[in-house]
């Protein structure tokens, strides 16, 4: 396994034609050079913020395709490939690794509530049936699966390509625990806490802001890395007064839908999301009036990048 991944990667929201009927490629290529030209080493699409379930099989295999071909090297691209069927899981991560993909993120079969041998059967499926590496996604909150570092630490012992895991249990200690227990060995990427990941040895950060705020967002690992922690900490409290504001709406508002509003609002138009989630339309004057609060902080943060990139001049 050649491929490395470090630093803040961001979890893409998948752009669709005004109606929602068809993925917008022309808007994936804006988007992905707006991705390039903002720093960011890698991209992951096909996650929770891009709407997975609501992808045909068809349109996967377009969109990764477009999405490797249009990188063409310039940044990684990891591609989610989980489902609650394994067979279906190996297929998506065989597809992905034929059209390019330089790794695979992939959550645990979810909705069943599996042991840990039906996971880890799972894993081993897919880890037996491709090359490229393979970041485990814990997430607790959407896939009613938790899986522990004893877990995670029998994977990585097991399964040769499994070699890193997003680490969204909301519960930080877990990235100490699971550096500890492979020994090194595993590579975490944080979920959330940015900060606080790091210094508990996380190797990069699984980043839902790079839809709309690129630049901050993945500069605060560059940060991190170059022992700027309190440059780090000032965009972190930025980032956490957005998150503050998208969570007092209903969950199912999410990062999707003002991920895509905010990205419009960027200049990035692409779409909004499918059904069943809420739209930003259909949020009325409370969307609108959520938007300019975040449109407000992603000025003070570009304000902030200024002075922190004249600082390090």
């Amino acid at each position: 396994m050649v491929q490395q991944f470090r630093g803040s990667h961001t979890v893409t929201i998948t752009p669709f034609t005004p109606d929602g009927r068809t993925i917008d490629e022309a808007a994936l290529k804006r988007f992905l050079d707006w991705q390039i030209a903002s720093g960011v080493p890698g991209v992951i699409i096909l996650g929770t913020t891009g709407e997975f379930l609501t992808i045909t099989d068809e349109e996967r295999r377009r969109y990764v395709e477009a999405t490797v071909k249009h990188a063409a090297g310039r940044l990684q691209v990891m591609v989610g490939t989980m489902n609650a069927h394994t067979p279906n899981a190996v297929r998506y991560s065989k597809e992905a690794e034929e059209l390019g993909a330089d790794g695979l993120m992939i959550a645990p079969p979810y909705y069943y509530t599996p042991t840990h041998d039906e996971i880890f059967n799972y894993y081993k499926a897919i880890s037996e049936a491709v090359q490229i590496p393979i970041m485990l996604y814990n997430n607790p909150v959407t896939t009613n699966v938790d899986m522990p570092a004893k877990l995670v630490a029998r994977m990585t012992k097991d399964l040769e390509n499994v070699r890193y895991i997003k680490e969204a249990s909301m519960d930080v200690g877990r990235v100490y625990d699971i550096v500890e227990l492979t020994e090194g060995v595993m590579n975490v990427f944080a979920g959330e806490r940015i900060v606080e990941s790091f210094r508990l040895g996380a190797v990069g950060y699984v980043n839902p802001y790079g839809n709309y705020i690129p630049r901050a967002s993945s500069r605060i690992w560059d940060y991190l890395v170059a022992g700027r922690l309190d440059d780090a900490r000032a965009i972190q409290a930025l980032i956490n007064r957005m998150d503050h504001i998208i969570a007092e709406g209903h969950p199912t508002y999410g990062h999707q839908c003002y991920s895509k509003a905010l990205a419009a609002a960027a200049g990035y138009p692409v779409g909004d999301v499918r059904a069943p989630l809420t739209t930003f339309a259909e949020l009325g004057a409370e969307g609108i009036a959520r938007r300019e609060k975040l449109v407000a902080i992603m000025g003070e943060l570009d304000a902030l990048m200024d002075r922190l990139e004249a600082k390090a001049a």
